[in-house]
């Protein structure tokens, strides 16, 4: 039972992590977009499309661990560090192979399969047995309480 709700959980927040990113990415995207018709039309905007491309992956790439990661302790999971791991590895991976689709015309979305994947592959990367933390951890020695002074 814990098993799905943390699965359930992962889920809900790997989809709002990968719209998120996806907002991140097709609006910076565009940014290049207006970058290259400025530089066309021989009025620079201070930056080239190539700064906005990158830009674009970079923000991409730093927005989906972010949101998953904060959206996962914000649910109550404690140990996040797997889910978000696989998530970002199967984001950046759907963003690599579905970025010629979203760089040829501006609002295109990636191919939903693969927004799909990666929030099933963060949803399962959840179910990975963990350590608990509390097993096999020795409690706290306190000090023996102080000897009495001597007279009293």
């Amino acid at each position: 039972m814990i098993l799905v709700s943390r699965a359930l959980k992962t889920l809900a927040v790997a989809s709002l992590a990968v719209a998120a990113a996806h907002l991140i990415l097709s609006d910076t995207l565009r940014l290049g977009f207006s970058a290259q018709a400025a530089a066309t039309l021989g009025s620079p905007q201070g930056y080239g499309a190539d700064q906005a491309f990158t830009t674009a992956l970079v923000n991409t790439a730093l927005v989906l661990p972010l949101v998953l990661w904060a959206g996962l302790r914000i649910a109550g999971e404690r140990q996040v560090g797997i889910p978000v791991l696989v998530g970002t590895v199967a984001w950046i991976t759907a963003v690599w192979h579905g970025l010629d689709v979203i760089d040829d015309a501006p609002g295109a979305i990636l191919p939903l399969p693969s927004l799909g994947l990666v929030v099933l592959v963060a949803a399962l990367g959840s179910l990975v047995p963990r350590k608990d933390p509390r097993k096999g951890v020795t409690p706290r020695r306190t000090a023996p309480p102080s000897p009495p002074a001597p007279g009293a």
